[in-house]
């Protein structure tokens, strides 16, 4: 199993960068794939047991949000469409000088053998892509 985390600031308020993360949906403006809702949450259209396809052309991964604590925490897990015993997600959001402290880290354990570096990098590189979106998001 591989683990990373990056913390990037967001220059915008605590509830609004949650919410931008929350939604899913509002990223796909913001970044090379497509954020699509495909089934709601259990008591709200966002909230948990949210599914949301991230991909393009209605192929990809699917998500499934299991945490959201406002302004404070979310957290989901991909529930299909990648080669993966177990990938989890998890966002935290603090207050900070400039705006907003994103807490983001990924855990993932392949089907298949990856290095464990390699599979570290490419999380690195899928969180800070959503970092950057939430960043175009909010401005």
């Amino acid at each position: 199993m591989a683990s990373t985390t990056v913390d990037a600031v967001v220059a915008a308020p605590r509830d609004v960068v949650y919410r931008t993360f929350a939604n899913r949906e509002s990223l796909s403006p913001h970044l090379a794939v497509n954020i699509t809702l495909k089934r709601p949450g259990s008591t709200e259209r966002e909230g948990v047991g949210a599914q949301h396809l991230i991909g393009v052309g209605g192929v990809g991964i699917t998500e499934e949000i299991t945490e959201l604590v406002p302004n404070e925490r979310m957290a989901y897990k991909v529930v299909a469409g990648a080669p993966v015993k177990r990938h989890i997600g998890v966002v935290t959001f603090a207050d900070t000088d400039g705006g907003t402290l994103v807490s983001y880290t990924m855990e993932s354990e392949p089907k298949l053998p990856v290095p464990g570096k390699v599979l570290e990098l490419g999380l690195r590189n899928l969180i800070t892509t959503m970092i950057k979106g939430a960043q175009k998001a909010v401005r």
